[in-house]
């Protein structure tokens, strides 16, 4: 499996770094396997904090991964994904700790529907049917060390 990360530098070796806010899968290295994702977050974070816009690329054996750490899944935007990014976004989560936590992004296509959901003027059931017909690019971020030991650096690319 290919991953990308899109940044202001290049990443060869990953690290947790304490983040000052909160993020739809808690705390953890973000990556995608979108190039276009990665691209566009990497333009983001150049134009906040200077720098270029560089996306890193690696390596990830998925079987290895699957063998040897506790990966929560969610396929799409559902009841249980919504509930754990509002959870994590709003900093009260207190859950299970995973290794992996892989899904559908709330990025910014959908901020304006999660901010109404996130202020009670939308209903969960509003919020979901909302979410269906948006296209969601996906995140699998890894929120341990122990994880972060099968994420291997390939190259990285300057976006022009």
């Amino acid at each position: 499996m290919i991953l990308f990360h899109g940044s202001n530098m290049k990443v060869i070796q990953p690290k947790l770094i304490p983040q000052n806010r909160y993020l739809d899968f808690g705390f953890g290295f973000y990556t995608t396997l979108n190039k276009e994702q990665a691209v566009s977050f990497s333009k983001k974070v150049s134009k906040r904090r200077g720098g270029s816009s560089i996306v890193s690329v690696y390596e990830l054996n998925e079987s290895d991964l699957e063998n040897n750490l506790d990966i929560l899944r969610f396929k799409a935007p559902d009841e249980q994904w919504l509930d754990f990014v509002f959870a994590n976004r709003s900093g009260n989560y207190e859950g299970k700790e995973y290794d992996c936590i892989y899904g559908p992004v709330a990025n910014d296509d959908v901020y304006q529907t999660f901010a109404a959901y996130m202020a009670g003027i939308l209903t969960k059931e509003q919020t979901l049917a909302n979410l269906k017909v948006k296209k969601l690019y996906d995140q699998m971020v890894f929120a341990t060390q122990k994880a972060l030991g099968y994420l291997h650096f390939k190259e990285f690319f300057i976006v022009e």
